[in-house]
């Protein structure tokens, strides 16, 4: 069923919302209400003040049993278990590409979702004891780490808030991508992530997971979003396209093509681009 126009309205409103806070101070943004706004992708009327609530709710039980003198590892060991173990959050391994999985609001009904939604959780209720916590894009799984006296505890939420030594991170690396796992490379990739790069990744996790389930409709407020978020990023102009392209919009494809081809003009894919812009620019005139 199409949205009625007032879940229209109320969806450009977020859609609004969302544009404005990626266009701030990456130190301004809050990721809880960033995520629930694009959860509003999926839910037209979602409450997002009412999420927001719900998440200084949680806080609030937690820092009931936070004493004012726990130490770092305390605290992490409180989380882990209000979170994990009293409340039931737990990873959704038997339907992982679940859209519900991405959306803030469904993670926290649900008490399931994937890596990233899980860490946005554990991060903002982290947070709210004093717990220093960042988020870390390590490839083939988002991670979190907290900043202690002698360096960085590794955290995975999803799976119950373990902590990682460099062994762990050295084996998970070389399940991904093989070769060389130095300590010096597992440091280099355990950079904090900016706020704006956890919502990208955000945003790219429901973009896969359209286009996997080939629903290019859904796909493209998504792209939409993560084109104004980092619009440096060429290859997002691309993609949308060819998504374009395949929904049959010539002029939009044309323009995003054209756009690409003249910010990368030496891109590997410039002789396939230039023969989808004159196919392009063909079917255009067949409809004037």
């Amino acid at each position: 069923m199409p949205p009625s126009a007032t879940q229209s309205r109320l969806a450009e409103t977020m859609s609004e919302r969302l544009r404005q806070i990626i266009s701030g101070p990456d130190a301004d943004i809050s990721l809880a209400e960033a995520a629930l706004l694009i959860a509003g992708h999926g839910y037209p009327d979602l409450n997002v003040a009412a999420y927001l609530s719900r998440i200084e709710e949680l806080a609030y039980m937690l820092r009931l049993r936070i004493d004012e003198d726990d130490s770092v590892p305390e605290r992490i060991s409180a989380l882990n278990q209000f979170l994990f173990g009293e409340l039931g959050f737990a990873p959704n391994t038997e339907d992982y590409y679940d859209p519900r999985n991405s959306f803030l609001n469904e993670v926290l009904e649900r008490r399931t979702g994937i890596q990233i939604t899980l860490c946005v959780i554990y991060m903002e209720l982290g947070r709210k004891i004093g717990l220093p916590l960042h988020g870390v894009s390590f490839p083939g799984h988002f991670l979190v780490k907290c900043a202690v006296p002698d360096g960085a505890v590794v955290l995975d939420p999803y799976s119950g808030g373990i902590s990682l030594g460099l062994p762990d991170l050295q084996k998970r690396l070389r399940d991904v991508r093989g070769g060389e796992v130095s300590r010096a490379i597992i440091a280099e990739l355990l950079v904090s992530a900016s706020n704006k790069e956890i919502i990208v990744r955000l945003l790219r996790n429901l973009k896969a997971i359209y286009l996997r389930k080939r629903n290019l409709d859904r796909a493209l407020p998504i792209m939409d979003w993560i084109i104004a978020t980092v619009p440096e990023e060429t290859q997002e102009l691309r993609d949308r396209a060819m998504i374009y392209q395949e929904l049959e919009c010539a002029r939009a494809a044309l323009a995003d093509f054209e756009e690409y081809l003249k910010r990368s003009p030496s891109c590997d894919d410039a002789d396939d681009i230039r023969r989808r812009i004159f196919e392009l620019r063909r079917d255009a005139s067949r409809l004037n």
